[in-house]
């Protein structure tokens, strides 16, 4: 499947001057002269120094994913996405994801009512493309953006899909579209990489529409701030032994809490909605268990719809 250019507005992400298309896989900057070339059908609109400030976090997710077994050279993997997981190697994960995409999936009707034309909608962690694939077949206009173009588990994989999208590399704090053109923008179990979560959030504002939804999937949800910074500590000791780096080379957020999020709506001027869905009565009962054995506060994954008040 070939990656066209959708309907949207693209910008320098340096500048936000407009931009001109020099040849088919070619756009470059106005005012500053940048070239920004499509590259095995993924537009690359990552800027030279945050390329630089990627790169280490880049390598070590790369190798952390292998070392899972992320990916497949089957197209029929891809495309089973979410629902299921072909290659058996991680299929839990992938159950939540599943329940996730519903939960967002049930809601959609609400934003799409009254429109005469299909939803222009950003995948903001878009991985392998698994979510930019499902909203194409529903018929939005989808870019999906991603730091790796991986061709197994990052924008790469695009080529594997029978529904076309726009695979763009690029940063979540630089996003090279114009003002006020998108309806809904997603952030695809990926805001807690984020290093500041106003700026990321103020950005994706920056290109929603006034009437636009964000929506938050798969970002662990604590109670507890401790209950977070545990987390974090446990996992980055686990990829220090297994791997010999902790993986926190972006200085992310890495979780939220109900008052972070109370602190980004009066910043930002944000109302929030919550949904959790049902992962199941083994899912549920985890909370309880890690109570009884005196251990720390477990994750939510709500559905986080934000709207502007």
């Amino acid at each position: 499947m070939r990656a066209c250019l959708p309907p949207f507005s693209f910008v320098c992400p340096s500048c936000h001057a407009g931009l001109v298309r020099s040849d088919p896989d070619e756009l470059r900057c106005q005012e500053e002269g940048l070239i920004f070339p499509r590259i095995d059908g993924v537009w690359r609109f990552l800027l030279p120094e945050p390329q630089a400030r990627c790169r280490q976090f880049i390598e070590e997710y790369t190798t952390v994913r292998r070392a899972e077994g992320r990916g497949s050279i089957d197209p029929a993997y891809y495309r089973a996405l979410p629902f299921a997981d072909l290659s058996s190697v991680r299929p839990a994960d992938w159950r939540i994801r599943a329940r996730s995409f519903r939960a967002l999936q049930a809601r959609l009707p609400h934003l799409e009512t009254g429109r005469e034309r299909p939803l222009r909608t950003l995948d903001l962690g878009a991985g392998n493309g698994w979510l930019a694939y499902r909203l194409a077949q529903r018929g939005c206009q989808v870019a999906a953006v991603d730091l790796l173009v991986d061709p197994f588990d990052g924008l790469g994989a695009f080529r594997y899909y029978d529904v076309a999208f726009t695979p763009v590399q690029a940063g979540f704090d630089r996003l090279p579209l114009s003002p006020g053109q998108v309806d809904l923008v997603v952030f695809n179990a990926s805001l807690h990489y984020s290093p500041d979560y106003a700026t990321t959030l103020h950005e994706a504002l920056r290109v929603l529409r006034s009437e636009g939804w964000l929506a938050i999937l798969d970002t662990p949800l604590y109670r507890k701030p401790a209950s977070g910074r545990a987390m974090v500590r446990e996992r980055e000791a686990e990829y220090t032994h297994r791997f010999g780096f902790p993986s926190n080379a972006l200085g992310s957020e890495n979780f939220l809490t109900y008052e972070r999020l109370e602190q980004l709506s009066s910043e930002l001027g944000l109302r929030w909605e919550l949904y959790t869905p049902f992962f199941g009565l083994r899912w549920a009962l985890r909370p309880w268990r890690a109570r009884l054995r005196g251990r720390r506060e477990l994750a939510k994954f709500s559905l986080i719809i934000g709207k502007r008040i």
